[in-house]
């Protein structure tokens, strides 16, 4: 499983690709891919988005899903979804809701 992840340009603001295409600023809001072909019309989606300067660096990330939760497998995309690791009480993981 994957989703597509990028950063926005406008701000910086780290962003997943939802079910609609548009970019979603909460991991559990990212329109999870299976398979290739899902995974290749995402990133046409991106493509266009890098095009029309929403969104630098997209990429398709890799995802677990435990108990409905969408789940980052690797600890850089981890730390991506929560925000700064010098302060906890920055970026999503400040929010309630962050991952």
């Amino acid at each position: 499983m994957k989703v597509v992840t990028a950063n926005r340009l406008l701000d910086g603001e780290v962003v997943w690709q939802g079910a609609d295409g548009t970019w979603v600023e909460l991991l559990s809001l990212a329109h999870v891919l299976e398979g290739k072909d899902e995974v290749a019309k995402a990133m046409e989606l991106a493509t266009q988005s890098i095009a029309d300067r929403e969104v630098v660096e997209a990429y398709a990330m890799d995802v677990t899903q435990d108990e409905g939760r969408i789940v980052p497998v690797r600890l850089r995309e981890m730390i991506r979804a929560a925000g700064p690791t010098t302060h906890p009480e920055l970026g999503k993981q400040a929010r309630a809701s962050a991952v």
